[in-house]
């Protein structure tokens, strides 16, 4: 008798860079859970793509939200009777500085790019143990972190809590679920950036280009697949961490 296909919850995947690790993983036979937040157009034609190569379904939740994000995983255990994994992609990205922080902008980070993905961790420790099986939750950082400026400081903050949890997640859930870091760097481009700028700026690592979404999400895909992995982060960058920026990419 054959396994159960695996199931994977992609947080933000309607678009951008989720879309293309819930693709990705989608040709390697994962079950797919969409989540959104407000993108339900581009949301649908994800699980219709997805649909294509495996099982998909949409779900929707404010990752601000702790009632939601506590809500979430369940709906998903509900669609598709198991989750064996959570890839936290979706994330807040809002400018402040050190001049214009407040507890406010702060606090939105923090809700969104560290509660939910702590929240989801929980979940899913609490849903495979409740089964005996095995989990992993795959957190998208930045590699910002090893190469700090000071722009964009409560979303910098909120990746760096994300960060220190990585390691105490994957101590407090193990053997259960494995927890892994994937860092990208510069890899779309933004309303920061113009196509010139950001094709320019994109060439700047050691390697001569930083990563692609197709880089970041086969990262993830073997974070999840490679059961000796936990407690680290994987940088896919290009390098980008190892040269000094003392602004961001699109403050430069």
């Amino acid at each position: 008798m054959s396994s159960p296909a695996r199931t994977v919850l992609v947080t933000g995947s309607a678009k951008r860079l989720g879309r293309e690790i819930a693709l990705t993983l989608a040709r390697a036979g994962w079950q797919v859970a969409v989540h959104y937040r407000g993108s339900v157009d581009e949301a649908m034609q994800t699980v219709a793509d997805c649909d294509l190569l495996t099982s998909a379904a949409a779900f929707d939740a404010d990752l601000a939200d702790e009632a939601a994000v506590r809500a979430l995983l369940p709906r998903v255990v509900a669609q598709f009777g198991q989750v064996d994994a959570v890839v936290n992609s979706a994330a807040l990205f809002e400018h402040d500085s050190a001049g214009t922080f407040g507890y406010a902008a702060l606090e939105k980070h923090l809700r969104a790019n560290t509660g939910a993905p702590i929240l989801l961790a929980q979940a899913l420790h609490a849903h495979v143990r409740q089964r005996s099986g095995k989990g992993v939750v795959v957190n998208l950082l930045d590699q910002k972190l090893w190469n700090q400026n000071p722009d964009f400081l409560s979303y910098t903050l909120s990746k760096a809590a994300l960060e220190a949890a990585n390691t105490m997640l994957a101590m407090a859930l193990a053997p259960d679920v494995r927890v892994v870091g994937v860092a990208p760097g510069l890899t779309l481009t933004s309303e920061y950036l113009s196509p010139e700028k950001f094709a320019a700026l994109h060439q700047l690592s050691p390697l001569g280009r930083s990563s692609t979404p197709a880089d970041v999400a086969g990262a993830v895909k073997f974070a999840l697949e490679n059961g000796s992995i936990t407690g680290t982060t994987l940088l896919v960058d290009g390098g980008q961490h190892l040269m000094r920026f003392s602004r961001d990419f699109s403050m430069m």
